[in-house]
Formats: C-alpha cells, sequence, structure tokens
C-alpha cells in the first residue's frame, strides 16, 4: 500500500510539471527582425528591433505572449538616410506617433514536430488585425529559437503610400501592399 501510495504522488507530481507553463522572455540583443519591401522597379532590405517580448509555453505550444517592435530603430541595409526617413515619416509608419508596433499571440498549434502554426493579433498605427504564420523551432543551448517568414499587408494598417490598391496610374512607382519580415527570436 506504501508503494502504491508513492507512485501514485510521484506521477501527480510528474503530471503537474509536464503540463506546467513557462514564461520564457525575448532576448533583444540576439533577436534579428529582417524586412524586405518590394516595388514594380526592385527592392528595400533592412532591419528592425524588438524592443521587448515574452511567451509562454506549455504542451509543446505558444499558449500566449506579447512582443513590441520598436518602429524607431528601422533601418536600411544601404544606410541609404532618404528612404529610412521616408518609411519613419506619416507617408509610411508615422514613428514620431506610432513609435512601437505589437504582437499579440494567441496561441498556437503544437510544435511536436519542430514546426507550428502562431495565432495572434498584429497592430500597426494603432489598427488591430488578426495574423496567422508558420515558425519552426529549436532547442540550443542558448535558449529556444523560433524561426518565421511573416507576410503582412501594409495597407490594413493605413500604409498606403505608393500602393496600386488605392492610387491608379502608378505605373512603375507602384510598392507593393505586402511586406516581409524574416524572425529569428529567442527566447529563455
Amino acid at each position: 500500500m506504501k508503494k502504491l501510495f508513492i507512485f501514485l504522488a510521484l506521477s501527480g507530481l510528474l503530471t503537474v510539471n509536464t503540463s506546467a507553463q513557462d514564461k520564457l522572455n525575448a532576448d533583444t540583443e540576439k533577436t534579428k527582425i529582417l524586412w524586405l519591401g518590394e516595388k514594380v522597379t526592385g527592392q528595400h532590405e533592412g532591419t528592425i528591433n524588438l524592443k521587448s517580448g515574452w511567451l509562454n509555453w506549455k504542451d509543446n505550444k505558444i499558449e500566449s505572449g506579447e512582443f513590441y517592435i520598436d518602429m524607431t530603430s528601422l533601418k536600411d541595409n544601404e544606410a541609404n538616410a532618404k528612404l529610412e526617413g521616408h518609411l519613419k515619416s506619416e507617408d509610411f509608419f508615422g514613428v514620431e506617433k506610432f513609435p512601437a508596433s505589437k504582437l499579440v499571440i494567441t496561441g498556437s498549434t503544437s510544435f511536436e514536430k519542430g514546426t507550428g502554426v502562431v495565432s495572434g493579433m498584429l497592430t500597426i498605427k494603432d489598427i488591430t488585425n488578426p495574423i496567422e504564420f508558420k515558425a519552426t523551432m529549436q532547442r540550443k543551448d542558448d535558449g529556444v529559437w523560433f524561426y518565421s517568414n511573416i507576410v503582412i499587408d501594409r495597407s490594413k494598417y493605413n500604409v498606403r503610400y505608393g500602393s496600386g490598391s488605392f492610387f491608379d496610374n502608378l505605373g512603375d512607382r507602384t510598392i507593393y501592399d505586402e511586406f516581409k519580415l524574416r524572425v529569428s527570436l529567442l527566447v529563455k
């Protein structure tokens, strides 16, 4: 009887531990966010910094999370000050008025096989829309890495400059509505 009690007690502890929720904080120094914007005649790419973030992890899933992107850190890879200034202006992201964008994660599918689908709400310029994207996960010595390629339709966030969806006769000055983010997120 004593052995059965010990077995049940240990089983209960193991069940609690395996379903416990872990809060993992983002390493803002090692996390990288690369952006790519395309137009009819070419493309521009650069970086933007993660300001802060965390996620709750339970049973191989992301339960919730919140990430802030520092819009003032937006950089062009060619260090084109004119382009950076234009992207930060009211024509695009209006960073003086909207210095941060936010991603609130509402859940994910299981990452049991290393890949999952993440759902959430993305806010840019105080406009919030649902978002969903695939992510892969790798456990390494320095923490847990999540990698994803996220496609965002800027027109849903009132970023309309040069958009063929809103303006006629732009010709080769048309800037595509979708921009892409390649994210390498480290959490610990």
